[in-house]
């Protein structure tokens, strides 16, 4: 019976520390800079949501050379078919530390760097979409 426990003990200890690698890795991608810094999204944590939209981790990386403005995680929701956007959530240190109590759909307004956020995810979510097809 102890040498039962034992190997589950091991397993667990063998296969905990991947979790923890996987859950904090990311697959950032870049998107061109503006006049006023830089936005970066996860491509390794893309879900589809229930309503066919998308959620992404993202990064604005603020062009302040004094170094006081700090980065801004958000957790976006993209709906492609309207080029619409949502953020659900925000945080300086970690994701999800705020959700956002406003969760109308917005235009992004001739935003260049939200609008390559959603040009970059949507083609990924369509090429994914079309590899998945041709397999089936």
């Amino acid at each position: 019976m102890k040498n039962i426990y034992c190997y589950i003990l091991a397993a667990f200890i063998m296969f905990y520390p991947l979790k923890i690698t996987y859950a904090l890795s990311y697959d950032w991608v870049t998107v061109p800079q503006s006049q006023f810094g830089e936005q970066i999204w996860d491509k390794k944590n893309m879900q589809t949501n229930k309503d066919g939209s998308i959620r992404v981790f993202s990064k604005f990386i603020p062009r302040n050379s004094n170094g006081i403005m700090q980065n801004i995680l958000y957790t976006m929701d993209i709906d492609c078919s309207k080029t619409l956007f949502k953020d659900v959530a925000i945080g300086t240190k970690k994701f999800n530390e705020i959700k956002n109590k406003d969760l109308e759909w917005k235009s992004p307004n001739g935003d260049k760097l939200i609008l390559s956020v959603i040009e970059q995810v949507c083609t990924v979510e369509t090429e994914k979409r079309l590899a998945k097809d041709r397999t089936n």
